[in-house]
């Protein structure tokens, strides 16, 4: 018998909890805290270090070698050539009479010792010098850098993910309202249709994201597989680059963007506050510490490509993603700056200071799916026209409004009752 293709069936591993508001499920139930063991833990904090931390250590190695080897390169040229004089006669004579043979003399080592030196530091600045030159390459070529390497690699069932898991205290939910709205379209499969997956918000570090596609525990039984979009900036984060190579990341540019959408499986995972919803909480000022805040006001690009490509989008809010990790707050026009070149210029601490993440639960809530409007009018196909903008604008009112209701009616569950979500 072929196996069956509905997607409430897929789903009758979800649990109902009486505590629960009426149309809510448990997808993933949270682990238990003492899930995470020591070993975990460790795993976590090497893999931050190495993952977060890369900017500082791997820029700041290659200058290291860089400045190494230029120090060997000097001092072998030192011991290069030893100016040596002497006090034979004949040999003075010699010299006047041949000039050349005097530079050729002053030219020779002066002792063994000189010239094991040389070789030494010689040997050291063509070591360093081939190092460096080879990971400078390897790191803008990037063979490794691709989809199918991730795959051979079997990179999305790592232990390494599981520990993540068990350290952020994973759970999933679906919020179907009073009714459950995917029944506009019953043939939308969560797990197989195309679709764009909205996670809000993106945190310092879109670890809500990340965890939502990379860790095959994450997508298997909640919404697929789907290819993240990453902001151009991730470039400088060498493993993280690596990683989002693997799973076959898309980059942020409207292009690259609406090229995915028309490719097959035509399945992407956003986070549409980009670099600078991050600046968009305390302790900037005008907000509170109790504020949560998602940039989404002014911000319709998402809605027009999935207008244009047809595609619905399933809104998920991140309980947590905000908490991983904490920022210090910079002059603003470092934010500008930020916003300017699409990169993070941001000074952020967890644990101890370093690039560890704060122990926070990370509760993603799956709202109702807002599909394209059906296009009425003359203008019906042009992009840009009155109805298409119109269409446009329906459909952010819609994520808008159904982003603020997921927020309200599952706070409580996740012990942020006190808090209160801002639409910026």
């Amino acid at each position: 018998m072929a196996p069956s293709t509905n997607p409430s069936r897929r789903r009758s591993h979800t649990q109902q909890y009486p505590f629960l508001t009426k149309g809510i499920e448990i997808i993933i139930p949270p682990p238990p805290y003492e899930a995470c063991t020591l070993a975990d833990k460790i795993q976590v904090y090497a893999t931050s270090l190495i993952i977060v931390g890369s900017p500082l250590w791997f820029y700041g190695g290659i200058i290291y070698l860089y400045r190494k080897w230029r120090q060997y390169s000097k001092l072998a040229d030192q011991y290069k050539y030893v100016h040596c004089h002497s006090t034979d006669d004949s040999l003075a004579i010699n010299d006047e009479t041949y000039p050349e043979e005097k530079y050729r003399k002053q030219a020779q080592p002066i002792d063994t010792e000189v010239t094991e030196r040389y070789a030494r530091f010689r040997k050291l600045a063509k070591r360093l010098g081939t190092a460096l030159a080879a990971i400078v390459l390897i790191s803008i070529l990037g063979p490794h850098r691709n989809e199918k390497v991730g795959s051979m690699l079997g990179v999305r069932k790592w232990r390494l993910w599981d520990a993540w898991l068990n350290y952020v205290g994973f759970t999933v939910m679906k919020d179907h309202g009073s009714e459950c709205h995917d029944t506009i379209n019953p043939e939308f499969d969560i797990q197989t249709s195309p679709a764009m997956f909205a996670f809000i918000p993106h945190g310092i570090f879109p670890f809500g994201l990340a965890f939502s596609c990379l860790p095959e525990r994450g997508y298997r039984n909640t919404w697929g597989p789907f290819r993240p979009v990453v902001a151009t900036a991730t470039k400088l984060f060498p493993f993280v680059r690596t990683l989002i190579s693997w799973m076959g990341g898309v980059d942020a540019s409207r292009s690259a963007v609406s090229e995915a959408c028309s490719m097959h499986p035509r399945r992407i995972g956003i986070s549409p506050g980009g670099i600078a919803e991050m600046f968009e909480t305390f302790p900037k000022p005008g907000f509170h510490p109790n504020d949560e805040a998602a940039l989404l006001k002014d911000r319709t690009g998402m809605f027009k490509l999935a207008l244009q490509h047809k595609l619905p989008i399933v809104p998920v809010y991140v309980f947590g993603a905000t908490k991983m990790f904490r920022r210090v707050q910079l002059p603003r026009f470092i934010e500008t700056l930020s916003r300017m070149f699409k990169i993070s210029l941001c000074l952020l601490f967890g644990k101890l200071g370093l690039p560890i993440p704060f122990r926070q639960r990370l509760m993603y809530v799956m709202g109702r799916t807002i599909f394209p409007p059906i296009a009425t009018g003359e203008d019906v196909g042009l992009l840009e026209s009155d109805d298409f903008n119109k269409r446009v604008q329906d459909m952010h009112d819609a994520f808008c409004n159904e982003i603020a209701r997921i927020f309200d009616r599952n706070k409580e569950h996740y012990g942020w009752g006190h808090k209160t979500l801002r639409i910026v």
